[in-house]
């Protein structure tokens, strides 16, 4: 890619970047959010077009007008949202817009299927054809999502966080995975915020800042304080100090609590524990392991089968949304575009989504622009939004920066709890070191959060107290500071041996 640039309206995403790829390499791609990886990577896939430069493969200049383009030239792209059809099998999911075809009227199972196995064992990993998408894992999904490319001979990939939300195990496995693929002589590009993952895997590692190209380093040439100083500007404490914490009363109670899910499964089975004021219970678990469930039950959501949900001594079981959030409950979610904005709102119409028909931001029900603006111009300063003002719609930011929307909204009043669900999810060091930095200071105010996170680093960075969910219920209690990163691992993704009675009555103690 030679002096790519492209331009939005008030703001330039890629400045004349220069970007290029070896056969057989993984290449990392660095940068903080709205540093303009994405859009590079838009441009490399034909989801946009450049306004100046050009794009070269095998030394040929080429034109990439749209994602069959691309596929066509043997380029794909995972996505960190998987493109994937729950109710679909594997080799469904994976024949979509590129079906074998027996003749001109059916599909050729037979073939399709004979090319999916053979993909999976030449790869690594063996996988049925006919398992729904819906039931695999996230780290079988991301194999899924990898044997679609393969399955149309790519010969360029571009990973985009390929690792959020997988464990440290299922983080090795697709590791192994992609390491046989540039042995094959593919080229992988592998974005991701997660530094010490891309000094393990990456051959080159390339740094874009404020949509220009800051540096190239080779792995055993630079460390984790060096990249991510390249990519904020600044020195960055990747490892915030949590300090100690000085736990006092129980302000979340959750007694024996089941819940079921959309279908009428019992996803949460008999879970009780306490977050008390000014400590951090995290949750660590693979998602699917009822997480989602239990959080929706605890901000109003998910209506509870059987239990009780104490806030403040208040039984509030059943409490609507709203009722939680009047009661001081925040709430910052892991998909944002589904339940933390409104993406065709306005950046400041979602800073006051929770509090519009309150004061200062209305009067008799009448809405006080000048005061909406005025907030909305103090969080976008506070919390570093990219954005050329508060009138942009949410749905133009990039994916960290409407995340910090989210958290200013959340973060920025009196709470009695705070539940944060993968609040960190794509965002950069910088972002990330803010965003833990407010944790913890929310916490010595004397807030009780409850931290739930797939991102065990994370879990085991910020946590007073770490609960293990397994199959809807937790499996082990740990103390934050003692708590080994491989045990807790391990139990996210078996279990372990500890009973859910006695992990339950440890996590109330």
């Amino acid at each position: 890619m030679r002096g790519i640039t492209k331009r939005y309206p008030g703001v330039v995403a890629n400045d004349h970047i220069d970007l290029t790829i070896k056969p057989g390499e993984i290449h990392a791609l660095l940068g903080e959010n709205g540093a303009g990886k994405s859009t590079l990577m838009n441009v490399l896939y034909g989801l946009a077009r450049p306004d100046e430069g050009e794009i070269l493969l095998d030394g040929t200049a080429v034109e990439i007008a749209s994602p069959s383009d691309a596929i066509a030239r043997g380029i794909s792209m995972v996505h960190q949202h998987f493109m994937l059809v729950p109710v679909l099998t594997v080799a469904e999911n994976i024949l979509l817009g590129e079906e074998t075809m027996a003749n001109a009227v059916f599909l050729d199972r037979k073939e399709a299927h004979r090319r999916i196995v053979d993909l999976g064992r030449r790869f690594g990993f063996e996988i049925d054809p006919e398992a729904k998408v819906g039931s695999l894992s996230v780290g079988w999904q991301q194999r899924v999502e990898i044997l679609k490319a393969l399955y149309r001979d790519a010969r360029i990939l571009v990973l985009d966080e390929p690792t959020a939300v997988l464990t440290p195990q299922e983080t090795e496995e697709i590791f192994a995975v992609l390491r046989r693929l540039a042995a094959e002589g593919r080229s992988i590009i592998f974005i991701s915020h997660k530094l010490y993952e891309v000094l393990e895997i990456a051959d080159r590692i390339t740094v874009i800042r404020r949509g220009r190209v800051v540096g190239e380093r080779l792995p055993g040439a630079t460390d984790e304080g060096d990249l991510a100083e390249l990519m904020v500007g600044r020195e960055v404490e990747l490892t915030v100090d949590r300090g100690t914490s000085h736990p006092a009363d129980a302000r979340l109670i959750v007694s024996d609590l089941h819940v079921r899910d959309d279908r009428g499964s019992e996803v949460v089975s008999g879970v009780g524990f306490e977050v008390r004021s000014g400590e951090i219970l995290g949750i660590a678990g693979v998602a699917g392991n009822g997480q989602d469930e239990l959080i929706q039950t605890l901000i109003g959501l998910r209506r509870p089968v059987s239990g009780t949900v104490t806030l403040g001594g208040q039984d509030v079981t059943g409490h609507l949304p709203r009722a939680m959030n009047e009661a001081g409950v925040g709430y910052v979610p892991a998909d944002r575009h589904r339940w933390g904005l409104v993406l065709p709102f306005t950046i400041a119409d979602n800073i006051v989504l929770t509090s519009y028909y309150r004061r200062p931001f209305a009067r008799r029900f009448v809405r006080d622009e000048a005061a909406i603006e005025k907030d909305a111009d103090r969080a976008i300063h506070d919390y570093d939004i990219r954005t050329p003002s508060a009138t942009v719609r949410a749905a133009t930011l990039s994916g960290g920066n409407q995340q910090k929307v989210v958290v200013a909204r959340e973060f920025d009043r009196d709470l009695q709890l705070l539940i944060l669900d993968q609040p960190t999810r794509g965002l950069d060091v910088g972002s990330i070191e803010f965003i833990h930095r407010q944790t913890i200071a929310k916490r010595d105010a004397g807030t009780a959060i409850l931290l739930v996170s797939a991102e065990l680093d994370e879990i085991l960075e910020l946590s007073d107290r770490i609960a293990v969910m397994y199959r809807g219920a937790f499996v082990a209690v740990r103390d934050g500071r003692t708590a080994d990163k491989n045990e807790i691992g391990l139990l996210m993704a078996t279990g372990g041996v500890d009973r859910p009675a006695e992990a339950s009555t440890e996590a109330s103690a």
